[in-house]
């Protein structure tokens, strides 16, 4: 209680950080953690690239398959630019693609937020399903006993696979 508001965030900030697990982790099946996690992201709703975050060999691009990286180049600055570097080794291709990316503004998937902008090469539009919940776009595409014996996890953002 005794507390101002700055350090009162800041510990709640630590308690949410020490209980949220929003990591992918293909052996622990638990949608509602994940959901819980993409809830209090929504809720926070986080600039990272106002942040300061920037896509580098170390916290990213080395940790990825070439694809990833051809992929992040390919939205932020265009064909041209992944095809400039995907033709090396991964070594060089993160290190380049770094330098590629580094005041673009780009954040892979789990670092967007649902309102930020998706930088891309070639603008994509969304279909009329693409904005419906999972649970009204596919009511067409399968019947009753199938939901019920083959349950689908909800899609979330994995930064690697």
């Amino acid at each position: 209680m005794a507390l101002d508001s700055d350090s009162q965030a800041a510990l709640f900030a630590h308690c949410a950080a020490l209980s949220i697990n929003a990591v992918h982790e293909p052996w622990n099946r638990n949608p509602q953690r994940l959901a819980h996690a993409d809830a209090l992201a929504r809720a926070v709703n986080p600039d990272m690239a106002a942040a300061g975050w920037k896509p580098t060999v170390d916290n990213y691009l080395g940790r990825v398959p070439k694809a990833r990286i051809l992929e992040a180049v390919r939205g932020a600055k265009g064909e041209a630019s992944a095809q400039l570097i995907d033709h090396l080794k991964k070594p060089e291709m993160a290190k380049e693609a770094e330098r590629l990316l580094a005041d673009t503004g780009w954040l892979p998937e789990p670092l967007r937020t649902t309102d930020a902008p998706i930088a891309r090469g070639n603008a994509e539009s969304e279909t009329s399903t693409d904005a419906l919940p999972a649970l009204i776009a596919d009511t067409e595409d399968s019947s009753p006993a199938e939901d019920q014996t083959d349950a689908q996890e909800p899609s979330h953002a994995v930064a690697a696979e």
